[in-house]
């Protein structure tokens, strides 16, 4: 592969660095490496009325919209050069035509002094350049401004670095819980790298958007991927979806409430708005029922005939519930809370394929049973079953009788030493106390040699 056509990625800003054909370098955008991305919903359709208006997009989540005062034949990809203070900056175009109008509303954009800022001219290749030596700078002066904070004693936390296009400003991306003054930092960081700075306060999910990730979805982070704009999220939507209030399941990977919990509360408070409220437990023949849960969207309660334990659990609509307080606000008590409403039942969805099943993982796994694989002695290794073969007893009674040593009796065919445990007659030695065979045992004036009991055949 030739190296000048080779293009490298740059994460941050969205596009990747290469030369072309007149070894000249060059820039252009490279899809899914950039955040706050959007699908040109209207890209097929011809502009109503013609924009001028741009918005353009820096590192990770910083965009603008700048005005096309040159007339220039801009697309989205285009990499182009804007006016700054001081100085120009190098950015991206990332939306054009009617989405402007609409963007700009939604996020709530407004010039400065009713003035937007200007597009110049689309990059050069010194500009590229330019604009390549300021990102390469970029993470060692994080990383050295970092130190220099630290040896100040300042609670901070600087999350990340970005260089405008002409290597003349850096905006410093900083957290901190609370007010920190920053004027001498601000001194010793123009003496350390020679450029003017602007520090820059983000929140906790602002720099979660800015760094990216995967959620516990599988998807990528929300605040990466689309949200602009952050709301205040609570514990109080997870009280009113039913949630388990868990910090570990409730919390995003910037340490605060995930954002999705508010996706859903609208239609939460909609639907409890038809469930009743039970302060006193419901009053029956066969005794009191206290309520134990509550499902929103099923419309259902399930009540227990207990207030410590879950007994006698029984779960009826929500228009049962109704007529029922109504007879007890009557002093009248029902015959049953179930009435005539069948029991509910949480059947499983039927699957075309078991591949399909949501529990084919479910299923236990059969135990395996312990086997007792204990040692046992020279002389207790015997058959295990009473089918063996005099054929496999034979071998052993043979080997058995090269090492042991040299008897005066003659040879029978009793089984020698124990070892042949059933025999050619099948019978099994008895044993006596500690698991020892008898008749197996030495005199006590002889050594190294066996005592046998000849047998004779009648």
């Amino acid at each position: 592969m030739d190296n000048k056509k080779y293009m490298i990625p740059e994460v941050g800003r969205g596009c990747a660095f290469g030369y072309d054909e007149q070894g000249e370098i060059t820039a252009q955008m490279a899809d899914g490496c950039f955040k706050l991305h959007e699908t040109p919903w209207l890209a097929g359709y011809p502009d109503h009325e013609q924009c001028d208006i741009f918005e353009v997009r820096f590192k990770n989540t910083r965009r603008s919209f700048y005005q096309n005062v040159n007339n220039l034949d801009l697309q989205i990809g285009d990499i182009v050069a804007v006016e700054a203070s001081p100085g120009h900056d190098i950015g991206i175009i990332s939306l054009t035509g009617d989405m402007v109008a609409k963007q700009m509303r939604r996020v709530g954009f407004n010039p400065f002094n009713g003035e937007f800022k200007k597009i110049y001219r689309k990059a050069k290749p010194y500009d590229i350049e330019r604009w390549q030596e300021a990102i390469a700078m970029e993470h060692e002066t994080m990383i050295r401004s970092r130190q220099i904070a630290a040896e100040m004693g300042l609670y901070m936390k600087i999350g990340d670095v970005e260089y405008q296009g002409d290597k003349i400003k850096a905006i410093f991306y900083y957290i901190a819980d609370g007010r920190v003054d920053f004027r001498e930092l601000i001194k010793v960081f123009a003496e350390q790298f020679h450029i003017r700075i602007e520090m820059k306060q983000i929140g906790a999910r602002q720099e979660a958007g800015r760094i990216g990730g995967i959620g516990a979805c599988g998807r990528e982070l929300c605040c990466a991927s689309w949200i602009s704009s952050f709301s205040s999220v609570t514990t109080g939507a997870a009280r009113v979806q039913d949630l388990s209030l868990n910090p570990l399941k409730l919390a995003g990977q910037c340490s605060k409430l995930k954002c999705c919990l508010m996706y859903e509360y609208d239609l939460y408070m909609d639907a409890r708005k038809a469930i009743p409220r039970i302060k006193e437990p419901l009053q029956a023949i066969d005794g009191e029922y206290f309520l134990v849960k509550t499902d929103i969207l099923a419309k259902t309660m399930t009540f227990s005939s207990s207030k410590e334990m879950m007994s006698n659990v029984v779960t009826i609509p929500v228009w049962r519930v109704k007529e029922i307080l109504a007879a007890n606000r009557n002093g009248e008590k029902v015959e049953s809370i179930a009435g005539d409403s069948a029991p509910a039942k949480n059947d499983e969805p039927t699957y075309r394929t078991e591949e399909d099943s949501i529990t084919r993982f479910d299923k236990s796994k059969k135990r395996k049973k312990k086997r007792n694989n204990k040692p046992q002695s020279r002389t207790e290794r015997a058959p295990k079953e009473d089918g063996d073969s005099v054929a496999n007893a034979a071998p052993q009674q043979d080997k058995a009788a090269d090492s042991a040593p040299q008897s005066d009796f003659p040879q029978t065919d009793a089984p020698q030493d124990g070892n042949s445990g059933q025999g050619a007659r099948g019978r099994q030695p008895h044993r006596g106390r500690n698991n020892r065979f008898r008749g197996n045992r030495r005199p006590h004036g002889e050594k190294g040699q066996s005592e046998h009991k000849p047998e004779t055949k009648e």
